[in-house]
């Protein structure tokens, strides 16, 4: 059994920072104390002063697989995601064919059994009518059901009012939200088309507007109260939408809220330089917009920080407007985005911690993963905050080969990534292990 030992290490843990030593055990965290001796056959690593942090739980991906692994696939997107310090994740249901059946799903975790790096969970896609699949769903085996309320493709959109009230009566695990209305999003393109000939990307924010995202959200909230459901809101965009949630802790909250990282650092000035290659839904918006999310994150109306990972081909972006698809590559530069955040004063360390793998695995009920603490497994990142990241396309790990942060340096760096107790990426190379990644389990 491999012991490694990480030496002098700036733990970030529970609201707290302590210098401190942490043995690994296994695939678990055996001890954590301020001076503990090597044995013959660990192996010591010294952390120099460098942050150890949990490594993030990232509780919305798009990696493709099946049918769209020339974008990306559950083997390169996680390879990406360690190297970006993300230990665990839980990936979406709009893939080919949709993943609307439990014997889908569980193909899902097959393939994730073979190939990933990160621990891994697969979300169920609600459609109008598997409500019977959706009540077949195990809550200590799977992490949610994906619902998009008013902005999908194919049977994944869900807008049949009766079809959304069986599922927030009858679903026995997490339901996530992508919330958009699509009559408002119509009404919004008949009247910007009143007064010009085509849209553009500068337009998008105007489309999916606050409006559009409000209308939708808020029916979603008001369903979770009507039948107490356990509800999960994904990528707020908005500041009108904030007045929904309830600031303060997460725990025994039924009704949670979760900001992307794109959203947090993106807004509508940068559609002038960037295109469709930050072309998302919801619309990344404006900087009111941007500076209220990083406030809610900070008085708890915002709850868990996430990516919304959603790559596509390089060729795929570079097309007019209306043809360009939604989604950016994110997962292997999304830490490295708050620890900017942290750098620049808007987020504290010990926030980032709490919104990217504290939050998370209390909210899913994720068994011994998002702390420091001794027994628990050993998914830990460690980050050097005195060192740079310079981004370009081509030190991207993802299989599109593109990312929108190209050109900017990072103001720290990722050192390693350990998922339970495996070293997974170390001084910037991603080091396959074999069975290294496992199922995420729930204790629910």
């Amino acid at each position: 059994m491999s012991i490694t030992l990480i030496k002098n290490a700036r733990v970030v843990n529970e609201g707290q920072i302590t210098e401190t030593d942490v043995r690994i055990v296994g695939q678990r965290i055996d001890a954590i104390d301020s001076n503990i001796s090597p044995g013959p056959n660990d192996t010591v690593i010294n952390a120099n002063g460098c942050y150890l942090l949990p490594g993030m739980i990232d509780d919305q991906v798009h990696f493709r697989e099946p049918g769209l692994t020339h974008k990306g696939s559950i083997a390169t997107e996680s390879r990406a995601a360690v190297a970006g310090g993300i230990t665990s994740y839980m990936e979406m249901p709009n893939v080919n064919p949709a993943t609307t059946t439990i014997e889908a799903l569980e193909k899902k975790f097959d393939i994730a059994k073979e190939s990933s790096l990160a621990n891994y969970s697969f979300y169920l896609g609600a459609t109008e009518d598997n409500l019977e699949q959706i009540k077949r769903l195990d809550p200590s085996k799977h992490c949610g059901v994906k619902v998009f309320m008013g902005a999908s493709t194919g049977n994944l959109l869900v807008e049949k009012p009766e079809a959304l009230e069986a599922i927030f009566r009858d679903s026995p695990v997490l339901i996530v939200t992508h919330c958009e209305s699509g009559p408002v999003i119509a009404q919004n393109a008949e009247k910007l088309l009143a007064a010009k000939d085509t849209l553009t990307i500068e337009d998008h924010p105007i489309l999916r507007d606050d409006e559009a995202c409000y209308a939708s959200s808020s029916y979603a909230v008001s369903l979770a109260k009507k039948y107490q459901s356990n509800l999960h809101v994904l990528h707020i965009t908005t500041e009108k939408e904030l007045a929904l949630f309830e600031a303060g802790p997460i725990q025994n909250k039924q009704i949670t809220a979760e900001a992307c990282v794109h959203h947090l650092w993106f807004n509508n000035q940068d559609y002038k330089t960037l295109g469709n290659q930050i072309k998302c839904n919801p619309a990344i918006k404006f900087e009111s917009d941007r500076t209220a999310i990083i406030q809610a994150l900070k008085t708890g109306q915002i709850d868990i920080i996430a990516t919304d990972h959603a790559p596509h081909t390089w060729e795929e972006k570079q097309v007019e407007y209306n043809q360009a698809p939604a989604g950016l590559p994110l997962v292997q530069h999304a830490l490295l985005t708050l620890l900017d955040q942290v750098n620049r004063e808007a987020l504290s360390i010990t926030q980032v911690v709490e919104k990217t793998a504290h939050n998370p695995a209390i909210r899913y009920a994720i068994q011994d993963r998002g702390f420091i603490r001794e027994g628990h497994y050993a998914d830990l990142v460690l980050v050097d905050t005195d060192s740079s990241t310079l981004t370009t396309h081509e030190n991207s790990l993802y299989k599109c080969g593109w990312t929108p942060f190209a050109g900017h340096t990072f103001s720290a760096q990722i050192k390693s990534t350990w998922v339970n107790g495996n070293l997974v990426f170390d001084n910037q190379e991603v080091k396959a292990t074999d069975d290294s990644a496992m199922r995420l389990s729930f204790k629910r």
